[in-house]
């Protein structure tokens, strides 16, 4: 790397001395996440990472498109796609629960780019007219299946997973292969009962609590999988960098803020009134910036650059 190069920083901050590491970042005993683990972090003029936090920024974004992708891109890249977790397939049924947030509408992508039919579930009508947007075709509102907020269902996870059944055979004919789930407390036992027999529940978080309970005897006598994802390795965030690099992923931006409101961008993340990515303006003077490659830029399109970008939201930098 030289002064001057135009970067993204990824979110995994690890030793590279040590030796869990060499198998696996994420398994290394001194790995953190970058901004929440380290006393500092990216809403700055300037900050601290180390060269092994670096990958080359995908010249026909802007700074902010740019640095609204790596973090949860390749944590969904992992989830999904990556042999250390669910190993999606073509043809494979994926569940994506919170499909409009920023994991989540990078993981309606990867299902859809690698062949797959994604399901996905969202708390309003607003976020299933954007997910429609994203090309998810089998949009499901909470409220159907008696789910309307990050709360216990209503009857229980088993009768929620009943229903949110019924609704996905009916559309697809078939249960969900794979579960995505980083909602947590209030959807995970729904998602061990509702995945297929021999299907996958991967976590990544849990939004709405830690604690989760469900019925063990749908894991165990159905021969079910529940895999933990953190993050991803170099190796996965290059692979899932590339994909941005040839156009084939796209930023899911909705809003930006400038770096004086950076605790009303926080807020807006906290009370789940996003959708997307919501980005902060630290250095860049204005949006738009960063752009070194506008043929590339044409040839994939504004229109798709930006699916879920909300001009009424937008600020202007004072």
């Amino acid at each position: 790397w030289h002064v001057g190069d135009r970067v993204v920083i990824s979110p995994a901050y690890v030793d590279h001395e040590e030796p869990a590491t060499h198998a696996d970042a994420m398994m290394g005993v001194e790995q953190k996440a970058w901004g929440f683990e380290t006393n500092f972090g990216g809403l700055a003029h300037y900050t601290v990472v180390r060269a092994s936090q670096l990958l080359p920024k995908p010249p026909h974004l802007t700074w902010e498109e740019a640095a609204s992708v790596l973090l949860c891109a390749s944590t969904s890249y992992r989830m999904l796609v990556s042999d250390r977790g669910a190993r999606m397939k073509q043809g494979d049924v994926v569940l994506i629960w919170g499909a409009t947030g920023g994991l989540g509408a990078n993981a309606v992508q990867m299902v859809l780019a690698g062949g797959g039919v994604p399901v996905g579930v969202v708390s309003s009508d607003e976020k299933a007219e954007a997910l429609r947007g994203l090309g998810c075709e089998v949009v499901i509102n909470r409220v159907e299946i008696g789910m309307g907020s990050n709360s216990a269902a209503t009857g229980g996870a088993i009768e929620a997973g009943k229903r949110l059944g019924r609704i996905i055979r009916k559309e697809v004919g078939e249960d969900p292969h794979i579960v995505f789930d980083y909602v947590g407390k209030a959807t995970f036992g729904t998602s061990v009962f509702v995945v297929r027999k021999g299907g996958v529940v991967v976590t990544c978080g849990s939004s709405s609590g830690y604690h989760h309970e469900f019925d063990n005897r749908y894991l165990w006598m159905n021969l079910k999988r529940i895999i933990g994802s953190h993050g991803a390795n170099l190796q996965e965030q290059w692979e899932c960098n590339r994909l941005v690099h040839l156009g084939k992923l796209m930023p899911v931006l909705s809003s930006v803020f400038p770096m004086d409101a950076a605790g009303e961008a926080t807020r807006l993340v906290q009370q789940n009134q996003h959708i997307g990515k919501v980005g902060v303006l630290c250095m860049a003077p204005a949006t738009g910036l960063g752009v070194t490659a506008p043929e590339l830029r044409d040839r994939v399109g504004e229109q798709r650059l930006n699916l879920l970008r909300q001009k009424d939201k937008l600020l202007t930098v004072r």
